[in-house]
């Protein structure tokens, strides 16, 4: 099939990844074009050119004297992205139908499914969030026959008031994502942000007596400074952000990864790459992280409980990790997410023929 994949302008789709919705895409991408897909990524400029990249035109804008002193003015980034978007969106108006067949919409942004019909291509986004407000309102512009899909059934329940959504879990590449040895050390992975509460984890493993290291993007600088930064020291240790082959080794090479969000993760990648690694989780029962972790392969503390989470780092600990590593195979693979997604094409083709 022809596809017009749909990704972020914020971030480039590249090693090392700002976050999981960049590196889905990539895995996402990258095996549709071994199966012998023709797939075109639209995606921020620097994004890895063997996923047969077309850049989306993020422009620098800037707002006139007079625009400026409207108070309802939007940021100029926020600018920056919708231009970024509709330029698209345009362009497949007048030309989609002559290159593609399908168009996959892996965005967060609004603009995709409001203008999905005016494109008369067959239409699959995938939900990677909670409902927020544009993207809801934009619901209302889809057509009848556009497909969604939910990462995990608990964002598929999150969105039902607005949009019936097929379930599939996100997938990982468990041969690249290998089992490890383990060590002695737990691990945390992920966007350096308050919601996603590394300094829980530091506590956590603390409590438990286990040194903790941390890597991934510092996308919040002050939250780091205040939170996270006066905590490490001798049992805790940041380790920067790291691409995924670094992961790996860091990963398996841990007794245990420690997941710790403050807010409902709709999906949660990084236990299924821990997992995929033979290293137990032990996380807080928050969004969909019941529906990943099974209790063969980790452990769940109650939300925010930090003494919970201690305990959580110990029982996992103990774990088998061929275990945990055939949890995530049989569960969480790459080819199964690919397997539903291809289905999922040929079912909106269908809709798009009968419509």
């Amino acid at each position: 099939m022809r596809i017009c994949f749909i990704a972020s302008s914020r971030f480039p789709v590249a090693e090392p990844f700002r976050g999981g919705l960049e590196a889905h895409t990539a895995a996402l991408a990258s095996r549709l074009i071994e199966r012998g897909h023709l797939v075109s990524v639209f995606a921020a400029p620097g994004s890895d050119p063997r996923l047969n990249v077309e850049e989306l035109a993020v422009r620098p804008f800037s707002f006139s004297a007079q625009a400026r002193a409207d108070v309802g003015a939007s940021p100029e980034e926020w600018m920056q992205e919708h231009h970024a978007y509709l330029g698209l969106m345009l362009e497949l108006v007048r030309h989609g139908r002559e290159r593609f067949d399908v168009i996959h919409n892996n965005s967060l942004h609004h603009l995709p499914i409001a203008m999905a019909d005016a494109t008369g291509l067959p239409f699959v986004t995938t939900l990677h969030t909670p409902p927020v407000g544009w993207l809801e309102s934009a619901m209302g512009f889809a057509p009848s026959t556009a497909v969604f899909a939910a990462v995990s059934h608990h964002a598929s329940r999150a969105w039902a008031h607005a949009v019936k959504s097929t379930v599939v879990l996100n997938g990982i590449d468990t041969e690249r994502w290998a089992p490890g040895p383990g060590g002695r050390r737990a691990v945390w992975t992920g966007r350096i942000v308050a919601e996603k509460a590394p300094h829980l984890a530091i506590l956590a493993a603390a409590e438990a007596g286990v040194p903790l290291d941390l890597a991934g993007p510092l996308m919040d600088r002050r939250y780091f400074k205040e939170e996270v930064l006066p905590l490490l020291g001798e049992h805790a240790r940041y380790l920067g952000h790291l691409d995924t082959s670094q992961l790996v080794r860091l990963v398996g090479s841990s007794a245990v990864a420690v997941v710790s969000p403050c807010w409902d993760e709709p999906y949660g990648l990084v236990v299924a790459e821990a997992m995929s690694c033979g290293t137990p989780v032990a996380a807080f029962a928050r969004g969909a992280l019941p529906e990943l972790v099974s209790p063969t392969a980790g452990v769940l503390a109650a939300p925010d409980d930090v003494g919970g989470l201690a305990a959580a780092i110990g029982a996992a600990m103990t774990l088998d990790r061929a275990a945990v590593r055939q949890h995530a195979v049989r569960e969480l693979s790459i080819d199964r997410m690919v397997d539903t997604y291809e289905d999922l094409y040929h079912d909106v083709c269908q809709l798009g023929r009968a419509a």
